[in-house]
């Protein structure tokens, strides 16, 4: 899996590509989270359009992160999901909780 962080509107992005299986797959992912929630930045975009999988540790992370940010009075949205992971999403509820949108413009303009 391959992490790629990066700022656009004043929102930080963090594309995903590969698949997040847990262990060293997603430990980038929660490092470039836990940063940017370290410097007090309150709006982040998850682009999952290059991620052709995930598991429970993979949304694990990403719920971890959804309340880290929430509790710090920020918001972390979701963007692009592929049709795997948005029906993983469906099955585990988490379409109900995470604001998941078509691209990561629509997603930085919804802040």
């Amino acid at each position: 899996m391959k992490v790629n962080a990066y700022e656009k509107d004043g929102v930080s992005v963090i594309e995903v590509k590969g698949q997040l299986m847990g262990g060293s797959d997603t430990g980038e992912l929660d490092e470039k989270l836990y940063a940017i929630v370290g410097k007090g930045i309150k709006k982040a975009v998850v682009d999952l359009g290059g991620c052709d999988w995930i598991n429970s540790s993979g949304l694990s992370i990403l719920i971890h992160h959804y309340k880290k940010f929430k509790d710090a009075g920020g918001e972390l949205k979701l963007a692009n999901l592929t049709n795997k992971v948005e029906r993983i999403m469906v099955i585990a509820r988490l379409t109900e909780v995470f604001d998941a949108r078509d691209s990561v413009e629509d997603a930085i303009a919804a802040f």
